[in-house]
């Protein structure tokens, strides 16, 4: 349970700063509590010192292992072009529902990988994954959500086997999403959205 590191993604705008901090940093000390890795007390001020030069928008990430060590890197953030849907693909690989490990976000990624090795970039912007269930989880880097004609969207419960996204959480906590478990099924009959902190909610298509 000590041979990986926390990660946590997040974008940093110049006028606006880190965009959802708050949140990022209550997840990655949360995860920390739960599997014995120290308080990351530095990791804020580790962020800050990152982007002390920058002039642009950056996508930041930020690892944490189990000695306390903090590392951060950088890179120009490109947003995705307004009216963009992207294509999404269901993997064969599946998610073990009763793996805890998979609600934290983590450098044990072999799993998303293998399920975006199944398509071409060319062929899938993005790829779902389901649990042993049949039950639809999450994408390799978003979260799933269905606009199903109600007041707000759904997107699956944490005990599926997913990641608790932190765009997620704030629309959960903002009453416009709600948790309820997706079918196959619906995702055929309701509008689906992936998103993630980085990027916001993105239009997705099932094909």
């Amino acid at each position: 349970m000590n041979d990986f590191s926390l990660i946590e993604t997040l974008r940093w705008e110049p006028a606006a700063g880190f965009i959802r901090l708050r949140l990022h940093l209550a997840r990655l000390s949360r995860s920390a509590r739960r599997i014995g890795f120290p308080e990351p007390t530095g990791a804020a001020v580790k962020l800050e010192e990152a982007v002390a030069s920058a002039t642009t928008a950056q996508r930041m990430r930020l690892t944490f292992d189990r000695l306390g060590r903090i590392d951060v890197t950088t890179a120009p953030f490109a947003p995705i072009p307004e009216g963009t849907t992207w294509k999404v693909r269901i993997a064969e690989t599946r998610l073990d529902s009763i793996d805890k490990l998979l609600r934290m976000k983590t450098t044990r990624r072999g799993v998303y990988e293998a399920a975006r090795a199944e398509y071409p970039a060319s062929e899938a912007d993005e790829v779902l994954l389901l649990n042993d269930r049949g039950e639809v989880c999450e994408g390799t880097i978003t979260s799933v959500f269905l606009d199903d004609g109600s007041d707000m969207l759904r997107t699956p419960p944490i005990s599926c086997g997913l990641l608790a996204g932190v765009l997620r959480t704030e629309l959960i906590c903002q009453r416009k999403a709600r948790v309820g478990r997706i079918s196959v099924a619906d995702l055929k009959v309701g509008k689906l959205y992936m998103g993630n902190s980085l990027r916001g909610l993105i239009p997705a298509r099932l094909v």
